[in-house]
């Protein structure tokens, strides 16, 4: 498979080198030059596959470099420390309404999934490349990302990791994560600014022929584990072939029957990995595109124009969706106009205007496929509440927003359409917001605390990597202003 820059098609790579390169000279994301379709027969012919196997089906046709054995034992040693045993669960709360369970993995949280893969692909691509270069792995992070990654990547052969994260900007539990994270190729810095601040700050670096030539002179090549990256953005297209097909073995669906899908949305990678998964040809009826009040993404799919001037930065209880710039829409937006220079001009519009309107150019066809809606604080506090109280079931604030919003959706529909939920985090990573939601919040500030409270009042156990935490050391303190960023990298390699 060759991938193409959204920002000049004349750029290609092969799927292996982009996960090494991360992000185009120009700025550009890669991104499939065309998408094989599967055949019905051939989505169904998968059905009885384990997770693993379904994993090591899908991303050989991305990254066709790799013998498909080859695939299955990077993808059986993924998804090994997952908790759960079909690594993927899929549950149901009401008649037509389904959570896919996305955070068994070794640090709660959906970016497991492609984090767990990442680094094993990028093992691959240095195998193949016979570069003499070490791997940099700069990321931004709005609270999952950076411990997924710090996690994937740690004490990993030839690689350094530093993740910046906004200072203020995600829950307690999640910066507990990082900031104990272990590992002599690891660092952890804090961003005094939001989300933002934090990604623009990375993406300049990447664009910066200076910074790249200073990192190179240090015996390093640059690469991302954001989802800017393919090698992020590919596995996350399998759980949406797992969960239709889940939904096919237990009648809920019948075969080639579509599903919709619902999806909280921050940097839009999650969401366009569902798009993928459809244009591959899998029964996928309606994109729910879910949102908390950081609503660019849904005025943006209302409005067909896309706009951060004078946008109010918003903290909300769904810190990992505070994100004002959504990268990865960048890779829709590239699919709908279909011209590298109409992309190039949009982008050049939000940089120097904070605004770009894609009406002039969008695919309606394409555009249908969506459905965008948003939560506001207190509908995100009611839904946590009602869905514990009606369904039996504990969500984080994300995954609340997403259910909300499908909700909504099916309200206006008639809801006679099966629809999936991406769950993305454990409710314990937000204990004291769940509590809160919940009216059974108590006077302690300490982050574990609340944890066992929460286990307490809803009788789910308390995830072990939330009590392992508990005991961790303290590694990394650093907090430092947006242009100190290349200085704190190139101090530490």
């Amino acid at each position: 498979m060759k991938l193409v820059s959204t920002r000049d098609s004349k750029v290609t790579i092969g799927a292996l080198d982009a996960v090494l390169k991360g992000i185009s000279s120009e700025g550009g994301l890669f991104i499939p030059e065309t998408l094989p379709r599967l055949s019905e027969a051939e989505i169904l012919a998968m059905k009885n596959l384990s997770y693993p196997e379904l994993a090591a089906e899908i991303l050989s046709i991305f990254f066709e470099e790799i013998e498909k054995p080859e695939m299955l034992k990077m993808t059986k040693s993924a998804y090994a420390s997952f908790d759960a045993p079909e690594i993927i669960p899929i549950k149901k709360l009401e008649d037509n309404l389904f959570v896919m369970e996305l955070f068994h993995g070794p640090t709660l949280a959906f970016k497991d999934v492609a984090l767990q893969m990442l680094p094993r692909l990028m093992a691959k691509a240095l195998e193949k490349q016979k570069t003499k270069e070490n791997v940099l792995i700069l990321t931004a992070t709005s609270g999952d990302t950076g411990k997924a990654a710090l996690e994937g990547f740690c004490d990993v052969d030839r690689v350094k990791i530093v993740v910046f994260y906004p200072n203020e900007g995600v829950s307690e539990m999640q910066k507990l994560q990082m900031v104990t994270q272990e590992g002599d190729n690891t660092f952890v810095y804090a961003v005094n600014g939001n989300f933002d601040d934090t990604q623009n700050g990375v993406k300049a670096i990447f664009t910066d022929a200076g910074a790249i030539m200073q990192i190179i002179q240090k015996g390093y090549v640059l690469s991302s584990a954001n989802s800017i990256n393919i090698g992020r953005l590919t596995p996350q297209v399998v759980y949406y072939f797992w969960a239709y097909l889940q939904l096919v073995k237990s009648g809920a669906l019948k075969p080639g029957e579509a599903m919709d899908a619902a999806v909280p949305t921050g940097n839009f990678g999650n969401i366009l990995a569902a798009y993928y998964a459809r244009a591959m040809g899998l029964p996928i009826g309606k994109l729910i595109c879910a949102s908390n009040s950081n609503k660019v993404l849904t005025d943006f799919f209302k409005q067909q124009n896309y706009s951060i001037k004078d946008r109010e930065f918003i903290k909300t209880i769904s810190p990992s969706m505070d994100i004002l710039i959504s990268s990865n829409l960048e890779r829709l937006v590239a699919d709908m106009v279909g011209s590298d220079a109409v992309v190039r001009e949009l982008m050049q519009a939000l940089k120097n205007q904070a605004a770009y309107d894609i009406s002039p150019y969008i695919d309606k066809v394409k555009a249908a496929l969506f459905y965008a809606g948003w939560a506001s604080e207190p509908e995100t506090k009611a839904t946590i509440q009602e869905v514990f109280e009606k369904n039996g079931y504990l969500c984080d604030p994300h995954t609340a927003v997403g259910v909300k919003v499908a909700k909504e959706y099916m309200a206006e529909t008639g809801g006679k359409t099966p629809c999936v939920v991406a769950s993305t985090a454990s409710p314990y990573k937000f204990s004291g917001d769940v509590l809160d939601a919940l009216q059974r919040q108590t006077a302690f500030d300490d982050a574990f605390l609340q944890a066992e409270k929460l286990s307490d009042v809803s009788g789910t156990p308390l995830p072990k990597k939330i009590s392992e935490l508990k005991q961790k050391t303290i590694r990394h303190t650093g907090v430092i202003e947006k242009p100190d960023m290349l200085n704190a990298i190139l101090a530490d390699i």
